[in-house]
């Protein structure tokens, strides 16, 4: 499986230009969108707006979420005029959107990045509670952020009880790349799931980082 590298709290990615005093924003974000950010960025020309990444694993770790974000916001605050942070609630019970109106700073709307890929109307819609998602990121490294945290490596007979009240296993991709869509069928067979393609692309993330680059 190819590995991805997403930056860290420590690595800024500056563009060459001092943050502090020129009304530059940046945009704190799980480190599985490391990837989809820094492509809407170059995409669009968004010089003024840097990027920083919480380490990716919190994502299945939704309780530490709000107090790393709390600890970022509060490093980077002196340097840039305003700070986005790029979490939806992701499993943080309303915790995470607390804080962010306490530091006064925007998160992007939604329950977790599956449904802003998604778009959140169409989400909503769709009320699929027996459904499992993967986004690309989530494809990729299945196996460090799915099967191993879940012992299914070792202990493969508990997979019905982990995934018994699921049936299909859908991946929302970002990218046109017909090997992540075989890799995802592979991760679909593997827990026993059917499986379902939808090619969301960025979705209320776009639409969301546009809101905030034309600020």
């Amino acid at each position: 499986m190819t590995t991805q590298t997403t930056p860290d709290d420590s690595a800024l990615t500056k563009n060459g230009l001092a943050p502090s005093g020129d009304g530059r924003v940046l945009l704190l974000a799980c480190g599985a969108l490391a990837r989809e950010i820094l492509d809407l960025k170059q995409r669009n020309g968004w010089d003024h707006m840097d990027l920083t990444c919480l380490p990716a694993i919190l994502h299945v770790h939704p309780e530490k979420i709000t107090d790393a974000v709390r600890d970022a916001v509060a490093k980077h605050r002196d340097a840039y005029a305003t700070i986005y942070v790029v979490y939806a609630d992701c499993g943080t019970g309303g915790l995470l959107q607390a804080a962010c109106e306490e530091l006064g700073v925007e998160m992007v709307p939604g329950p977790h990045c599956y449904a802003f890929f998604d778009g959140l109307a169409a989400f909503g819609n769709r009320d699929e509670v027996t459904a499992f998602y993967l986004t690309d990121f989530l494809v990729r490294q299945f196996d460090s952020f799915v099967w191993k945290p879940l012992g299914l490596d070792r202990h493969p007979d508990l997979r019905d009880m982990y995934f018994g009240n699921y049936e299909t296993l859908v991946y929302l991709s970002q990218l046109d790349d017909p090997a992540l869509v075989d890799l995802a069928q592979q991760h679909a067979d593997r827990m026993g799931l059917a499986f379902e393609h939808r090619k969301s692309g960025y979705g209320d993330l776009e639409t969301t980082l546009q809101g905030w680059a034309k600020r």
